[in-house]
């Protein structure tokens, strides 16, 4: 038949509205808000380039690769060729302020562990934040992947922090972990 309105008579709360932000999550979005202010704030005042772990903590990120979906795929030669996708990405001026360059290898450290990685200076990313591929790290012992293991690459879960938690839901939180990058 034809379409006729519904709405809001369907809607199943008590006030027919629909909430957009519930009150559960509503306190996590003004924490959310000052933390990033925060950190513009403090992003801003930095003035001259300063390297090492002296640098103000970076928030880590995971990615997907087009040809690297999963870790399995690592194992096929045809999607194993082409340059190393295993990087950091980070923003220029983190990179400036750090004395790092494009290509180097450098130290990703968290509370948790730490990585060794090259860098992929780059403005798709922005400042604060550095991003890592998911499903690397094919250098562990029994790990079965003959293609993979010739270019193991970095694992993300060595940084991830079991403490660091999504407030709301209680869950693990592995995006956002905090983490310094210096020459490695």
């Amino acid at each position: 038949g034809p379409l006729r309105p519904c709405l809001p008579a369907r809607l199943a709360t008590p006030d027919r509205r629909i909430r957009l932000a519930p009150e559960l999550l509503l306190p996590e979005l003004e924490r959310a808000n000052a933390e990033l202010l925060a950190a513009g704030a403090e992003a801003a005042g930095r003035g001259r380039p300063h390297a090492g772990a002296g640098s103000a903590p970076l928030r880590l990120i995971g990615r997907r690769l087009l040809r690297s979906n999963n870790s399995w795929m690592h194992n096929l030669p045809r999607l194993a060729r082409g340059p190393n996708e295993c990087t950091l990405l980070m923003h220029p001026d983190d990179a400036a302020q750090r004395g790092l360059r494009d290509g180097q290898t450098v130290r990703v450290r968290s509370r948790t562990g730490e990585v060794r990685v090259p860098l992929r200076v780059s403005d798709e990313i922005m400042r604060g934040v550095v991003s890592l591929p998911h499903g690397f790290g094919h250098d562990r012992p029994r790990v079965r992947l003959r293609v993979a293991a010739t270019r193991p690459g970095a694992s993300i879960n060595d940084l991830t922090d079991e403490l660091e938690l999504d407030r709301p839901s209680g869950n693990a939180a592995f995006s956002g972990v905090s983490v310094h990058v210096e020459a490695g």
